[in-house]
């Protein structure tokens, strides 16, 4: 879906209509849940600190966000999907794979499925959806973000490989700012630089994750649609282009991984009790610490509060912290009317 939860709260208000905006929070410690198109132009993107966000764009309208509505949209999106295949793999509420190679309308190409789904949605829900096409779930993935908004894009099988030769690593699914720029330091901008790397120059520069960027770089995941995978945790991490070695640096930066972790759990009606901190050193020495509490965390505040609490544990340090990872685990159903819940101060 595009622009998701903006999109939904410009549907449900006409004044918001062409304006830009932002789901979430407007105070000093707020973070972007979604942001409209017209926010995007500023450079307001999610997970972005709302004063940051305001910053960039003094216009900016701030709306809270209504989860339960967005879930019954997504409920919709899903039907629609169901019409066509019951391989269905949700990523989020407003996004998911679908395997449609045998499908319920014997339809042969799959960009025809993709054409009727997006024309359904936007006559069922009012919203615009778009699409990836391919042969696997990363070139799906790369494709739905060529045409967006309201579009959509096919990789095929004698695409593959081009593709990937041609596009920069940093728009790679899965590489992030700061896996982007150690590639770039050893000379990798490129989809054809990175296959042009040996598996094992990529598993020695990136461990376990290099056999995944050599299949990559060649267009090959073999991974299926699985649909309803029970989930066992979720979580949210942030590499540093700078080394943490202050406690207030480190506040700052589990807060927004937080508030991710409590938008996903929000958005899926789930809670957990198991709150785990990851902290890994410059020197790539890793370490965690948890805390399960009896009555699952009711706001993205209380998981923070959590967070800054575990991270007393690791200060002060004398080694700076390239990364800080937030897991909720122990999942269950939303248990928002459990009592005697703990409740930390930030």
């Amino acid at each position: 879906m595009d622009a998701f939860y903006a999109s939904v709260e410009q549907r449900d208000n006409p004044e918001l209509r062409g304006k830009p905006v932002a789901v979430g929070g407007s105070a000093a410690c707020g973070v972007v849940a979604a942001a409209s198109y017209e926010a995007r132009a500023f450079g307001v993107r999610s997970a972005l600190p709302s004063v940051t966000a305001k910053r960039k764009c003094p216009e900016l309208i701030f709306v809270p966000p209504r989860f339960d509505v967005y879930r019954a949209v997504s409920a919709q999106i899903r039907e629609i999907f169901a019409e066509h295949t019951d391989l269905i793999e949700p990523l989020s509420l407003d996004e998911a794979y679908l395997d449609v190679t045998e499908n319920h309308q014997n339809i042969p190409v799959a960009t025809t499925i993709a054409e009727m789904i997006r024309a359904k949605i936007k006559a069922v829900t009012g919203l615009n959806a778009s699409a990836g096409i391919s042969y696997n779930k990363f070139l799906a993935k790369m494709a739905s973000d060529q045409n967006k908004p309201d579009g959509q894009f096919v990789i095929t099988p004698r695409m593959g490989e081009a593709f990937v030769e041609a596009l920069p690593v940093k728009k790679f699914h899965g590489v992030g700012p700061a896996t982007a720029a150690k590639m770039q330091g050893l000379g990798i901008e490129t989809g054809a630089d990175l296959k042009a790397k040996s598996l094992s120059f990529l598993q020695q520069h990136f461990g376990k994750s290099g056999s995944w960027y050599y299949r990559i770089a060649r267009g090959i995941d073999e991974r299926p649609v699985e649909p309803d995978r029970p989930r066992k945790s979720v979580g949210a991490e942030d590499t540093f282009a700078a080394d943490i070695f202050e406690l207030g640096a480190a506040r700052a930066e589990v807060v927004p991984l937080a508030a991710k972790v409590w938008r996903y759990c929000e958005a899926q009606n789930i809670r957990g009790r198991t709150v785990t901190l990851k902290v890994k050193y410059a020197d790539f020495q890793q370490v965690t610490r948890s805390l399960t509490v009896v009555s699952p965390p009711e706001s993205e505040a209380e998981i923070a509060a959590i967070c800054i609490a575990l991270l007393g544990q690791v200060f002060p340090t004398a080694k700076g912290i390239r990364l800080l990872g937030v897991t909720l685990s122990s999942l269950g159903g939303n248990a928002a009317s459990e009592s005697g819940q703990l409740r930390l101060e930030i």
